[in-house]
């Protein structure tokens, strides 16, 4: 369990009952930063939110700290090195754990986020039992993204059934092996029909984890539908999201 310092505790303001909506300049971009792993910086309407971060060194991920300021950090649990550990994020951000969110959701420094819970593999031998984690659907600078979290199953019909449309950008879990199959990634990209895929959380020489690499699922879609970014940046408003699905595969920075 990581103990998360009290300055940077969970916060949540208001509970929401409606569809995720944040409302934002139509022209002003949304910055993207792939981090490592299943970290990075989306920064909008003067906002800067982190995604599951990393423990860095050779004693964790094997990933460089990130040393960069935020206001908010949404991680999937507080449990996994991989995923939660906020102490190399500098300024006083707000850190979320989303298992903690209610179902419905709430609203965070005016970015509303909904958890949907979810289990590591529940077939992988983790030499310990398998923990809770949670997909997460939050909105900034107009558009609305899904993490995946961690998730290690299929995701489940009802929440596939409450995401169906309401997904811009979906950061996708790419690396098979624990987490979830590239099969049941397929079937979810169908379903869900995000506008934007960023793959992440796969094979890196730099880190430690023994995962797929990105071209076992890129390999999976025709070539007209990859960008290969040659940044690990990318800038977007809702205006110049793609007409169909489009994967853009970042350039790792850390």
């Amino acid at each position: 369990m990581l103990d998360t310092p009290a300055a940077s505790c969970y916060i949540a303001t208001g509970q929401l009952t409606g569809p995720l909506v944040h409302y934002a300049h139509p022209e002003a971009p949304l910055y993207i930063t792939f981090y490592a792993h299943a970290s990075f910086r989306l920064e909008a309407d003067g906002l800067a939110v982190i995604t599951d971060p990393y423990t860095p060194g050779p004693g964790g991920s094997g990933f460089d700290p990130i040393n960069e300021p935020a206001d908010l950090v949404i991680m999937s649990s507080t449990t996994d090195r991989f995923h939660s550990d906020p102490t190399h994020i500098t300024g006083s951000p707000v850190i979320i754990d989303a298992l903690a969110l209610p179902l419905t959701g709430e609203e965070v420094n005016g970015v509303p986020i909904r958890p949907f819970p979810a289990m590591e593999n529940l077939n992988h031998d983790f030499g310990r039992d398998p923990d809770a984690n949670a997909m997460y659907l939050f909105t900034i600078g107009g558009l609305r993204f899904l993490h995946m979290g961690d998730i290690g199953n299929p995701i489940e019909p009802d929440q596939l059934d409450a995401l169906r449309g309401q997904v811009d950008i979906l950061l996708a879990l790419a690396g098979g092996r624990a987490t979830i199959a590239l099969d049941a990634l397929d079937d979810a990209i169908a379903a869900i029909g995000p506008r934007v895929i960023i793959p992440m959380h796969y094979y890196s020489s730099r880190g430690v984890l023994n995962i797929l690499p990105v071209d076992d699922f890129l390999g999976r879609y025709p070539a007209a539908m990859i960008t290969r970014v040659s940044t690990p940046h990318l800038e977007l408003t809702p205006a110049t999201l793609p007409a169909t699905t489009q994967i853009y595969l970042l350039e790792q920075s850390r």
